[in-house]
């Protein structure tokens, strides 16, 4: 038992700093190549490495009908929501994206609730809903004359979608179960939300040459493909088996503050009291509405 709960937290240190640390690598790689390219070969290379590694192993394809559940959840997930969140960051900071990412629990609370996953929203959630909200306003306090610039609100818009679209996927795909082992899910949503993105940019010219890219771009690509996504996802995946969810949960607070630490760090951006107060005031609201979120009975449908 011990030697598992070990496991778990390993496991988690890994989510929890390695997950933080790709806003940083995203932020490098989009400024030379556009995000929604970087977010495609990212995935796709991801997803044919994972796949191929289960394949070797002697697993079969899903049938069509599995295979249309999977690449509907890999579009929703990684497509739109990693697509949008690494095009964000050709517009604003990787700790301003971070903290908006952070924002993923309050709205899988309304998605669920909209979707009657649970009874209500209670008091304590309500409170926490508005507390979280108050903390983003704070950080915005010092971002108030970039509202002019449509640079700026494209990258916060695309934020906000990103974590629409995760919120929303979680809790769609939560009731979409396969049959077969989460990882090789995990590989079949990578190539399918993978190559919807590449194939936009192929279509839209949104793309590079990558025999053309400087060292800077390969680093982080190479970074988010290999420590981004099958690291850190695989270990994603053990610290839910190994660890209770109110612990395992605790890499969402742990990323926008490393994601904000390290882009202070080696990009220079912005971190003052309003930055590092509002981020902490947004964490105490996704907190508090994740802990009434859990008392909820579940409605079977």
């Amino acid at each position: 038992m011990k030697t598992e709960l070990r496991k778990g937290y390993i496991a988690l240190a890994i989510v929890s700093f390695f997950w933080g640390t790709t806003y940083i690598a995203s932020r490098i790689g989009v400024e030379h190549m556009p995000g929604i390219f970087l977010s495609g070969v990212r995935q796709f290379s991801s997803g044919v490495i994972l796949a191929s590694f289960f394949l070797f192993k002697g697993y079969k394809l899903p049938a069509w009908n599995e295979l249309k559940k999977i690449s509907l959840q890999g579009i929703i997930l990684l497509c739109i929501t990693n697509g949008s969140l690494t095009w964000s960051l050709q517009y604003i900071s990787s700790g301003l994206a971070a903290i908006i990412a952070a924002l993923v629990p309050l709205f899988i609370a309304l998605f669920s609730v909209w979707l009657s996953e649970c009874t209500r929203i209670t008091r304590w959630m309500f409170v926490g809903l508005f507390i979280g909200f108050v903390g983003v306003l704070t950080i915005f306090y010092d971002y108030l004359d970039l509202f002019k610039n449509t640079s700026f609100i494209t990258g916060i818009s695309l934020a906000f979608i990103s974590t629409l679209a995760w919120s929303f996927g979680t809790v769609y795909t939560a009731k979409q179960k396969t049959s077969i082992p989460i990882l090789f899910n995990v590989s079949l949503q990578m190539l399918a939300g993978g190559s919807v993105m590449l194939m936009l940019c192929f279509v839209s010219g949104q793309y590079i040459n990558l025999a053309n890219a400087n060292n800077s771009t390969w680093y982080a690509l190479l970074y988010l493909i290999f420590f981004g996504s099958l690291l850190a996802y695989s270990a994603y995946v053990i610290v839910f088996t190994k660890l209770p969810p109110t612990l395992a949960s605790i890499y969402a607070y742990i990323n926008p503050l490393v994601a904000i630490l390290f882009g202070w760090l080696l990009l220079q951006e912005k971190m003052n009291v309003h930055m590092i107060f509002g981020t902490l005031i947004t964490l105490a609201g996704v907190y508090l509405v994740k802990r009434e979120f859990k008392k909820q009975p579940i409605i079977k449908q």
